[in-house]
Order: structure tokens, then sequence, then C-alpha cells
């Protein structure tokens, strides 16, 4: 039986592309894992989580592990909402909903509001898994680039009044990363936020504000998108799995409320109240900000050391983006495929993600990686970038010599 038949053709064309997770690389044992964008080992609270749900047990008993769930799932809300407050956005109770991580906040308003034919603007490169979402909806897809100061607001301008001077079709959501951007590092300018606001709306476009690593800062956050957002027209999606624990899949959406209420018509009972309870009920147990300062301090200190490995063990032609915060150090090497590099990388026991799959046109990263210092012991990567940095010289010299 030929069950593609069965498919509809949006699922049809969706399923062209490569399955989600196929730019994840298959680790050797003992790998140094710089392509891990994971917390820290040591930074998972794994005691405090043990004591909130014996606290969350004791005091409940079998509630929370009912379809209902626990009371605690609103105190999480509002724990979330004052969180969102202290960070410059003032949002209302009705305009907030948890999910099951950042992805299914995308997944869900990308599901409210996407059609075969509907634009959407990304970053170039973007978060993959973004990308992958947005591609299950619709195949028009307008890609911007990005530099060391986030979205090139210029370069969109410049698009939009094209495509509206052509009579196309103008975009109905940009998403962006604009704070400690996947896989960049880069932040967007106070300048460009208040750029991309008056645009989204002159040309009449919702926002996707993915905060994600918004909470990761060295020094100062810069105030989200939702913050200076008087027209209603960002959507923020937050997370705290790089802020407590990614396998807790706590998420949320805000804004406005009809977009909001309809995200939660189609969510329905996909959420997990027992996990959402035992947040709840760690994040009582704690001070954020206290939390915060001391992701930062080891976060800084990580980041320092892999800039100074590459400063030390790579060649001089390679550059990269300087993090203010997150996780991520983002490499651009001329003239080497960093596709071709992975493999011998990892038979050397180190591992990176290469550029390609964070572009809507993977010919467009070819030179380019991703190198994530939130994973690995400082240690390792030292040895990890003198590994790859020894490869590339090769690399390197193998392609003059061909051409010599």
């Amino acid at each position: 039986m030929k069950v593609e038949r069965f498919f509809p053709d949006n699922i049809k064309a969706a399923l062209k592309y490569d399955p989600p997770g196929s730019w994840m690389p298959e680790l050797p044992a003992e790998c140094i894992r710089l392509s891990s964008g994971y917390p820290d080992p040591e930074l998972v609270p794994t005691e405090q989580i043990k004591a909130a749900v014996a606290s969350l047990i004791n005091e409940e008993q079998d509630l929370p592990l009912h379809y209902l769930g626990s009371p605690k799932m609103m105190t999480l809300r509002r724990q979330l909402l004052n969180r969102m407050a202290e960070r410059g956005m003032e949002v209302k109770e009705e305009e907030l909903l948890v999910t099951s991580g950042a992805c299914q906040a995308i997944d869900l308003i990308a599901r409210i509001l996407l059609e075969e034919n509907t634009v959407v603007v990304v970053e170039s490169p973007t978060y993959m898994e973004a990308l992958e979402i947005f591609r299950n909806y619709t195949n028009e897809i307008i890609s911007i680039p990005v530099d060391e100061h986030g979205l090139r607001t210029d370069v969109l301008e410049e698009v939009l009044a094209a495509r509206k001077q052509k009579g196309l079709t103008l975009p109905r959501l940009l998403y962006t990363i604009p704070t400690f951007q996947n896989p960049t590092g880069t932040t967007m300018s106070v300048e460009r936020r208040e750029q991309l606001i008056s645009l989204s709306e002159k040309y009449d476009f919702l926002i996707l504000e993915d905060d994600a690593y918004g909470e990761l800062a060295f020094d100062k956050s810069p105030l989200p998108l939702k913050g200076i957002d008087t027209a209603g027209r960002v959507l923020y999606v937050g997370s705290l799995s790089k802020v407590v624990a990614p396998g807790m899949r706590v998420g949320w959406v805000a804004g406005d409320e009809q977009l909001v209420s309809a995200c939660a018509w189609f969510k329905k009972d996909l959420e997990h109240p027992f996990a959402e309870a035992t947040m709840a009920s760690y994040l009582e147990s704690i001070h954020l900000d206290k939390r915060a300062l001391e992701l930062k301090e080891v976060y800084q200190t990580k980041c320092d050391t892999l800039i100074r490995s590459l400063e030390q063990f790579f060649p001089d032609s390679v550059t990269w983006y300087m993090p203010e915060g997150g996780y991520f150090v983002w490499v651009d090497i001329p003239g080497v495929d960093t596709s071709e590099l992975l493999k011998p990388a990892l038979a050397a026991g180190v591992s990176f993600i290469p550029g390609k799959y964070f572009f809507l046109h993977q010919n467009e990263g070819r030179q380019f990686l991703r190198l994530s210092f939130s994973y690995a012991a400082k240690t390792e990567i030292v040895k990890g970038i003198q590994i790859l940095g020894q490869l590339i010289t090769n690399m390197a010299k193998d392609a003059k010599q061909t051409i010599d």
C-alpha cells in the first residue's frame, strides 16, 4: 500500500525536507561536545528539583498527577508574568499561555497564522528548528541577513519596499531571536529594535520574538522587543530551558489576547501538569536574579575560555562574533566547507554544527560553523579548539597544494 496517497499536499511538501534533527551529528563516545546547546551539567539544579517534587507531593498528594493538575500551574503563570514585568514587559494574565517548551509555542503561532502562501521572514542564519516548523506550513519564506548588530533592518526595509512596489505579497510574520541569537550569538541594537517595531507597523506584520537566551546576559540584557511594543505586534516566546532545565519543557507565549486565545484553542490539553507544578514549586524556593547571576558567571568564564582558545589555535584568516551572552560563538572559516570538516573532527573526538543547517539556502552557510561553550568543561573546550584549529590548518594547506 502506498501510504503517501493519504497525505494532504501540505504534508507531502513538508516531508520533502530533511527530517527534524538530521543536522545533529552522531557523536562518538567521549566526544568533546562543542555542538551541544545544552546547559552545563553542573548547573542543572537536580537536588533542588528533587526537593521541589517532594514538597509538591507532600503538600498535594496525587493532585499534580491528574489531568487537571495542581493549583501551582496557575502559580507558574503568575511567576512568569512577574518575571516579565521585572524585565520591562507588562503582560496581563489572559495574554500569557504556558506551553511545552518554546518549540510548541512557535508551532502554535505558526499554526494559527500561516497558510500555504503566507510569507514569513526569518533571519539568515536562524534557529534551524524554527525553520523546520515554518516549512511545515508554508514555502514562502524570505531570509534577511544578520551581522554583528543583529538583524539587518536596513535590508529588511529595502525588501519590504520592493515587494510593496511590485505588488508582491507582504509578510504576515517575522521571526527573530534579537538577544544572544542562535546560532550567531549576536544581539540586535536598540536602534534596530526600534526600527523593526516601526517597520512592523508600517508594513502590517507581526513579530515572533524568541527570547530563549535573554536571561543569559554577561552584562545587562537589553529590553526585549515586547518591552517597546505599544501596538501589540510582538508575540513573545520565553523558555525556562536555559535558566532551569530543558527536560522540564516549560515555555510560554505572551501577546495580544486574541492571538494567545487562538494558540490555546489549538494547544487544547497538550501540556504537562506535573512538570509545570514542579517548576512552580522550584521557583518558589529560589531567587531568579541570584540564579541568573550564577549562570552568567559560569557561562561568561567558559565563553572567555573559548575565545582565548580561538585566538591561540585558529588561523588568522578565521573570524568570529563576540557574544554578550547566551551559549554560542559563530565562526567564519573562508575556503573551508565545514560539513567536510565535521567528519575528521568527529574522528578526532570533537563535534560542532556546520553552518549550512542554519540557512534557508544551505549553500550560503558552508564556510560557517557554530560552537557552543555551554555544555563542555573548560579543559575540554581548550582541547577541542586545539584539535579543530589543527584540522583547519591542515585543510587549508591541502587546498593550497591542490591549487598550486
